[in-house]
């Protein structure tokens, strides 16, 4: 007896032969457990014999769910008498010439490659052409569930929002496999989430189907076969549900009611796999009088539920990724300080296209003499690796700011050293802006605001009686950039009651106008909304220009000089 025979199945003195024939040879068990398979076969399907042995064969070989070859089998053991097929077998990209016949319960197969018979090709459909006898011409079928299969995974593939990537496939499977389905999918600790997608083939029905779902108690047992799913990674059939076990569960008469229009009478549930993790499970619910699943239903609800698998993950994996971006943002774009006689107000949207994060960032606090420091930047390029050259350069400016007042100009030829000698490939537009009050400009309630470019976009001066200035100055060189090129500081006095307004180029290249276009833009819309209260003249802004999905990373920073006292 080799390792490659399952135990309980005695081959005897045949052992040499089967496993020197130059055909496949495999034998499966009642429940489609592969008791045997030669090295012939196992090479035939790309296997290695002990990986197969003794598995069931919807969980070692998947891949031929809903295919000419997988009705073969299921249609052999159902007539019990010789039956051969000839056909395309895709997962394996080669013709093969099968034969079945039951004995004693199980199901003996032979097959070999039939790439030197007279096979032909497959049609455009990609179904295989077929030839059973004496169980008939499942040709057609094969065709609609092939197309059905397709259309799984062309839905499936098409969004990654797990929570809508759950929601189709609980309206796929309703629209052909069952007459309502529930799906659950696990959280990151992999257990239920109690969030549960579900869909009723009758839409007069999923009113009841929400109020079952809502309001039935949990943990009372009749998720058995779910867990079973589950913990297992087999499908779980129930060709009749016994009433006792939902009974439990169902605290009050309109639950109760609400269950009895159901008329939940069989089930199968499936589970999820993906990357050898099961992630969650899909419970396909029959009612009235529409019979079980059938083997050939449950082959098309596995297949179905193994491309939906892999789409729902990717999923997952993705707002993974999105909770670490928004982590990172929260972590970088703090909120600002709100000292006496200053308002600040912030704001922050991520380009639609990209990761949540990207390379535009703010950034204001004060300085050790008082003076309130401004900063607004981007980070060449976009994702989270702009995310991080911009975390690490947000960090190398505040702390070189922190440490000595210095003017605009100068913490930015500190910042150029800091990148130059550290050999940081980062390149970046940045502008620093310091808002100081001697006690001469404290008497007349003013203010000074210098500040210095790299590169960045020129601020926007809203002043109290209602003009609009570009505060532009000349352009100069990148953060980052290797050039000893000086840095100069501008200033101008603010009254009570100005404001100033920072951005990043996502606002004024939105809708990909040009950035004099856009600047001039901006101001029309600022003259217009110069009245509002800070925190609302900033959302309103983002809602008139952006509006939406955008290209670019959108960042503000807006001060408003003695606000208390604006008058309305």
């Amino acid at each position: 007896m080799s390792e490659s025979t399952a135990p309980g199945l005695d081959t005897g003195p045949l052992m040499g032969v089967l496993e020197g024939l130059p055909d496949g040879v495999v034998i499966f068990g009642g429940d489609w457990t592969i008791c045997y398979i030669n090295p012939a076969g196992a090479a035939l399907v790309d296997r290695r014999a002990e990986e197969l042995t003794g598995r069931n064969l919807r969980v070692a070989l998947p891949e031929p769910a809903g295919t000419g070859l997988h009705n073969f089998l299921f249609q052999a053991r159902s007539v019990g008498t010789r039956a051969t097929w000839r056909g395309w077998y895709a997962p394996g990209h080669r013709w093969l010439s099968v034969t079945a016949v039951v004995a004693q319960d199980l199901l003996h197969v032979y097959f070999r490659d039939a790439a030197d018979q007279s096979a032909g090709q497959p049609d455009e459909d990609g179904a295989e052409a077929a030839a059973v006898d004496p169980v008939g011409d499942a040709e057609v079928d094969d065709r609609d569930r092939l197309r059905f299969l397709a259309h799984v995974s062309e839905v499936m593939f098409g969004t990654l929002d797990s929570g809508a990537s759950a929601a189709q496939l609980a309206e796929l499977v309703v629209s052909r496999l069952c007459d309502w389905a529930v799906v659950a999918v696990l959280g990151e600790d992999g257990r239920p989430t109690g969030e549960e997608a579900r869909a009723h083939r009758d839409p007069a029905r999923r009113a009841d189907l929400a109020t079952y779902l809502d309001g039935r108690i949990r943990g009372t047992g009749d998720d058995s076969p779910l867990l079973a799913a589950l913990l297992t990674g087999e499908p779980v059939h129930l060709p009749e549900i016994d009433p006792t076990l939902a009974e439990p569960a169902l605290g009050t008469e309109e639950v109760r009611a609400a269950w009895r229009r159901l008329d939940a009478t069989s089930c199968t549930i499936v589970p999820l796999r993906a990357r050898a993790e099961t992630i969650g499970a899909v419970a396909l619910m029959n009612t009235g009088d529409r019979p079980a699943h059938t083997e050939m239903e449950i082959a098309t609800a596995v297949e179905v539920a193994r491309r939906a698998s892999v789409a729902l993950d990717n999923a997952r994996l993705y707002g993974r990724q999105l909770q670490v971006a928004e982590t990172l943002q929260r972590s970088l774009l703090t909120a600002p300080p709100q000292p006496d006689q200053l308002q600040l107000a912030v704001r922050y949207q991520p380009a639609a296209t990209n990761m949540h994060v990207g390379g535009d960032w703010y950034d204001a606090f004060q300085q050790p003499d008082s003076a309130m420091l401004l900063v607004i930047g981007d980070v060449v390029g976009h994702s989270v690796d702009a995310a991080a050259a911009m975390g690490q350069l947000r960090s190398i400016l505040r702390g070189i700011a922190y440490d000595r007042p210095e003017s605009p100009a100068q913490v930015l030829r500190r910042v150029d050293g800091v990148l130059t000698g550290l050999r940081i490939g980062t390149l970046a537009t940045a502008q620093v802006a310091r808002l100081e009050q001697s006690p001469k400009l404290a008497r007349k309630r003013q203010r000074k605001l210098r500040w210095s470019s790299a590169g960045h976009l020129p601020p926007v001066l809203i002043r109290a009686a209602g003009d609009v200035e570009v505060l532009d100055s000349p352009p100069e060189r990148l953060l980052g950039a290797d050039s000893a090129s000086p840095r100069t500081n501008h200033a101008v006095v603010l009254q009570p009651h100005d404001t100033v307004v920072f951005y990043t180029d996502g606002i004024v290249e939105h809708g990909r106008s040009g950035i004099d276009e856009g600047i001039i833009r901006l101001t029309e819309v600022l003259a217009e909304l110069r009245h509002l209260p800070l925190e609302e003249l900033c959302d309103r802004l983002l809602t008139r220009i952006v509006d939406g999905r955008t290209d670019d990373d959108v960042a503000i920073l807006a001060v408003r000089c003695d606000p208390e006292d604006l008058p309305a």
